[in-house]
């Protein structure tokens, strides 16, 4: 017992494993990069950032809720990774809330709506009404099949009845490259992934997901205000470890991320690239999951959304 506890007291005393269940260039792969050169800084060991994308996440996921509960293998996990595909997918290979140890979510972000610029739609009203004009005519695409981007979507479907068809990719890069190139003319995205396409006029943004305009870009509306009242979906993105990691470890982590966070230039860049800074305890962020998996639950049970 004095040698495992000496050792946790040394914890981190080799590289940490931080694994991205998504492609590089996405919210939740972006998060996890600053997030880990600050753990590295901060904590005197590398923390590695690892993408393993595939099946909406649950790739990588499961590689982390099977890893050896010792701190040295991490996951950014998302609304998605831990609400939607526990009530999309009936054989999940990880269960969200017994498999693992959260640990603090690192931050929350809306949603966005974009379209292509040559879309002749300036606002959320006049894509619903393009798309009411040519029903199954307009394709959106989304980060991932059953991702809060896909998810957005479909409770924007069933709140105004428009018809328009679903398009996955496997993470935002993919997908923002298709909407640049006019091979698809909606977007639904994380906002910190499409903010520099945003900010340059590649992408025109219509409106966020969240009931309040986001700080960090105060011009674009949210869908609710733009004439869907009562619509809101909010994404995160936070560190798990495996379940039965000690908690030694996770409170270690855990003040690491905290005191990252309330560092004047961190929360900057983070509202730069549009999320809001986390840091809850694991407790709450235990009890953020729980409500996730079952919102989710309803949704998918009112929308009639199928994980294949």
């Amino acid at each position: 017992m004095a040698v495992a506890g000496s050792a946790l007291a040394q914890y981190p005393a080799k590289p940490v494993r931080v694994v991205v269940p998504y492609p590089p260039g996405g919210t939740t792969d972006i998060l996890a990069r600053l997030i880990a050169a600050k753990l590295t800084l901060s904590l005197g060991q590398s923390f590695i950032v690892e993408n393993r994308p595939g099946a909406s996440g649950a790739i990588g996921s499961q590689a982390v809720a099977k890893a050896p509960a010792d701190g040295y293998t991490l996951l950014m996990g998302t609304a998605s990774t831990h609400g939607v595909n526990s009530a999309l997918s009936k054989s999940l290979p990880y269960d969200a809330i017994r498999d693992f140890s959260p640990i603090t979510v690192v931050g929350g972000t809306p949603n966005v709506i974009l379209v292509h610029p040559e879309l002749p739609a300036q606002n959320l009203a006049g894509l619903l009404a393009l798309a009411r004009d040519k029903p199954g005519k307009l394709n959106f695409g989304s980060t991932s099949l059953g991702g809060t981007p896909h998810m957005s979507a479909e409770l924007l479907k069933m709140m105004t009845g428009v018809d328009i068809v679903h398009v996955p990719y496997k993470g935002a890069g993919p997908m923002l490259a298709d909407l640049l190139g006019a091979q698809i003319q909606i977007g639904f995205d994380n906002l910190p992934s499409s903010m520099g396409h945003i900010r340059s006029g590649k992408v025109r943004a219509l409106a966020v997901t969240t009931p309040k305009r986001w700080p960090g870009a105060p011009e674009i509306p949210t869908v609710s205000e733009s004439g869907v009242a009562g619509y809101e979906v909010s994404g995160w993105f936070g560190l798990l470890a495996p379940s039965g990691t000690p908690r030694p470890v996770i409170d270690a982590v855990y003040r690491a991320v905290g005191a990252t966070l309330k560092q004047p230039e961190v929360q900057k860049q983070m509202l730069e690239l549009g999320a809001e800074p986390g840091g809850n305890p694991p407790e709450d962020f235990a009890r953020q999951i729980a409500a996730e998996v079952e919102k989710w639950k309803k949704v998918v049970a009112a929308t009639g959304v199928k994980a294949e």
